[in-house]
């Protein structure tokens, strides 16, 4: 399913980040998610977990999901976190920071393992070192 990708911060990511708890399951938990619409949700077959693949398709992650009506069917949402930076578009535009808001993703039933922050690092950015 082809949707437009919005991230952000959210009271508990700030919360957990700024105290410093970036490794915490607590953390995983409020940031290795993808929100859905619940008609979404549905047609996805109502998922556990869905991978989230980039515009390019060169990069994905898979995440939680949370179903809920405060988004519209096309759009989703995942906290501003190491999951999201996974798959956003890394094009500033020369702003120096990237588009967070209204980047093509596309989104589909997943299954697997969903990484701790520090496995995101070691597994897809230091090559599993």
């Amino acid at each position: 399913m082809k949707v437009l990708l919005n991230t952000g911060s959210t009271i508990d990511e700030g919360r957990l980040a700024k105290g410093g708890n970036k490794y915490s399951e607590a953390y995983r938990q409020e940031c290795a998610v993808c929100w859905i619409s619940p008609s979404n949700f549905e047609s996805l077959g109502c998922p556990e977990k869905v991978k989230v693949t980039s515009k390019d398709e060169k990069h994905s992650i898979i995440v939680y999901t949370k179903c809920t009506d405060v988004m519209m069917d096309g759009d989703v949402f995942m906290p501003r976190a190491i999951w999201s930076n996974v798959i956003i578009d890394p094009y500033t535009f020369s702003t120096g920071s990237p588009l967070y808001k209204g980047s093509p993703v596309t989104v589909e039933a997943g299954e697997g393992e969903v990484l701790s922050a520090e496995d995101v690092v070691l597994n897809l950015y230091m090559g599993g070192k």
